[in-house]
């Protein structure tokens, strides 16, 4: 049985690839700090024989003798979270990825390096393919994150320019979908627990900035699907290329919950991109990519989930709090 490790397999994105992997018939040693991971994202998991839960920090090291394949998925990555653990994101993408490059030099896995779309900053070319280098301010209030990203990419292809490890690179566009955190900043999550709540739909700048939303499901097969590229094909986008305004997902996500809440708007947030979609033709010639659940339809399964969520517990309360603070 082919051993897979997964860094960061509490996370949303972590947990459902847990899930794929174990669906797939492997076993699955997953490692996580809980430092925005939640136990419960991987309740599935623990039903099978399997999977194996370590708790530990990547940049404390990883000692495994035998792994087969590695996807380092080990990062805050929502804005708020990572300017609240600011330091130790910048100690994971560079720290955490050379000791899960070591590992994979060791044991002779094949490594999958979860990047960004981050890495595009706030972009002068669009849509953005892989040849783009980038417009990012290193010492803006987003560079913890981009930069660390940026750096953890250079480290992962020297690597293997260096034949030292067998990597792929993923930059992953924005993604969303059951099990995310409503609480983790980001503009789907935000939208619907608003919404679900009664509260004002909070848009930053104009509302005519653009994202491309990649339901969790395709995200993952993207994922795998490289992992299992017999070459490196150097940097892939991994998004959906169908593009919409925040304001045009804000009015979405209204009329999908039913809520009247009321739509304000905000400054602008600093490096904050105003446009995002990526080019997708590289993974679409590589391995037949092609995100398959339109915008509303993952919007009623991720509605779905948070609604189950705020759902009452048999004693009277909201659940909420307890997968806002899963260490708390």
């Amino acid at each position: 049985m082919t051993r897979v490790l997964v860094t960061g397999a509490a996370g949303y994105l972590g947990s459902h690839l847990c899930e794929r992997l174990l669906q797939d018939g492997h076993h699955v040693v997953g490692i996580d700090s809980l430092v925005t991971g939640r136990l419960e994202n991987l309740t599935t998991c623990h039903r099978s024989d399997a999977f194996t839960l370590l708790m530990g920090d990547i940049c404390d090291g990883l000692a495994m003798s035998h792994c087969d394949f590695i996807y380092n998925l080990a990062c805050p990555a929502s804005p708020p979270r990572y300017r609240e653990h600011s330091i130790l994101t910048y100690k994971t993408c560079v720290q955490g990825t050379l000791h899960a490059l070591n590992l994979a030099a060791k044991t002779g896995a094949r490594l999958l390096q979860a990047s960004t779309s981050e890495v595009y900053g706030d972009p002068l070319v669009h849509p953005q393919p892989e040849s783009y280098l980038g417009n990012v301010n290193p010492i803006g209030p987003r560079a913890i994150y981009d930069e660390g990203k940026r750096a953890a990419e250079a480290i992962v292809s020297e690597y293997a320019r260096l034949k030292l490890a067998e990597v792929r690179i993923a930059r992953i566009f924005n993604t969303y979908g059951t099990h995310m955190d409503p609480y983790d900043g980001r503009v789907v999550s935000n939208f619907i627990r608003q919404a679900l709540q009664g509260e004002p739909l909070t848009i930053y700048g104009d509302g005519q900035q653009t994202r491309s939303f990649c339901y969790v499901s395709d995200l993952i097969e993207g994922l795998v699907q490289l992992m299992n590229q017999p070459e490196d094909p150097g940097p892939v986008n991994l998004g959906n290329p169908h593009e919409f305004t925040v304001t045009e997902l804000a009015h979405l996500v209204l009329t999908l919950t039913g809520s009247s809440s009321p739509i304000v708007t905000h400054d602008r947030m600093m490096d904050d991109p105003q446009v995002r979609r990526p080019v997708i033709d590289k993974a679409q010639a590589l391995f037949g990519f092609n995100p398959r659940v339109p915008l509303s339809e993952g919007l009623v399964r991720t509605i779905a989930y948070f609604q189950s969520l705020f759902a009452p517990s048999p004693h009277g309360e909201s659940d909420n709090e307890t997968h806002r603070h899963p260490l708390a």
